[in-house]
């Protein structure tokens, strides 16, 4: 179905359907015509590609996918736009709509039922609300998918695709170089959307990693130590490790020394490299009581 930017085929679906936005879930539909064929391209589609989409709203970047994709798997959360989805979609035969949450979605037992023999990619309008918790799932559980292209809040693109060291660098920064390498797309304004958001948006990318940039001796450690330096973003380092670490002053300056870092360090001056290498400093003291 063509026009499902346009503000009138819009609200003569939503008369049609009795459906009204919902902010809970954070609703806002595209209705700049340039975006959503910018967001297919950035994301690398061919015939052989099968897409997740998470969050179709009426269907208007479903279609731009299903126009360059194998097959695209929709994961729509709001039951209420299943009929609207059916209408809008109804051309295209490559498209599977699920009604679930996708935090709760088995995405490893999906995308092996669903792309059997595809290369796999993740490309969405993500609710602003629920950005973060998305992407780590998509990062920490390790699927085999290549990239993943989305639309999130401008400010929160720039703190996932800020470099490390930098201060716009947070626990998520760190989290999303770990597994990733993230590149901003393009820059979305909140006039871009029906109904209009009070912020602009931003298209990132992340390519995937098939090895992480630093080797940890222990994940865990290496995420702990990353939460802990940024637990509190305006103290320092040491202070931070104290706090989160349950350490005494005297363990992690040591601690800190011993990884070649001043007492004034700030955790957004480190490196991944740097947060490893004080990960594994921290796993051997603990280890030894």
């Amino acid at each position: 179905m063509e026009h499902l930017t346009d503000r009138g085929v819009i609200r003569d679906l939503m008369q049609r359907y009795g459906f009204q936005f919902s902010k809970a879930k954070g609703q806002n539909f595209i209705v700049n015509p340039s975006v959503c064929p910018r967001i297919a391209q950035a994301a690398g589609l061919d015939a052989h590609t099968g897409v997740i989409e998470i969050g179709a709203g009426f269907g208007v970047l479903t279609h731009e996918l299903a126009l360059r994709a194998g097959k695209v798997v929709v994961i729509e959360i709001d039951q209420r736009l299943l009929p609207v989805l059916e209408e809008t979609l109804a051309e295209h035969d490559n498209v599977t709509v699920l009604c679930q949450d996708v935090l709760q979605v088995d995405l490893a037992a999906l995308i092996a039922r669903e792309f059997a023999g595809m290369r796999v990619v993740v490309a969405a309008n993500l609710p602003y609300y629920i950005t973060s918790p998305i992407l780590m799932k998509l990062l920490e559980e390790r699927l085999p998918i290549e990239s993943i292209t989305v639309m999130v809040q401008k400010e929160a693109a720039a703190r996932i695709t800020a470099p490390l060291p930098s201060r716009q660098a947070g626990a998520l920064t760190a989290a999303v170089r770990y597994y990733s390498e993230p590149e901003m797309v393009m820059q979305v304004s909140r006039g871009s959307f029906f109904p209009a958001p009070q912020v602009d948006s931003s298209v990132i990318r992340l390519r995937l990693h098939t090895d992480p940039p630093v080797h940890p001796k222990s994940e865990r450690a290496f995420f702990h130590m990353v939460r802990a330096g940024f637990s509190t973003r305006r103290k320092t380092l040491l202070n931070c490790l104290c706090a989160s670490l349950e350490l005494e002053k005297g363990q992690a300056r040591a601690l800190l020394a011993a990884a070649g870092l001043g007492e004034q360090v700030r955790a957004e001056e480190l490196s991944l490299a740097d947060f490893a290498r004080l990960a594994d400093l921290w796993a051997d003291f603990s280890s030894k009581g």
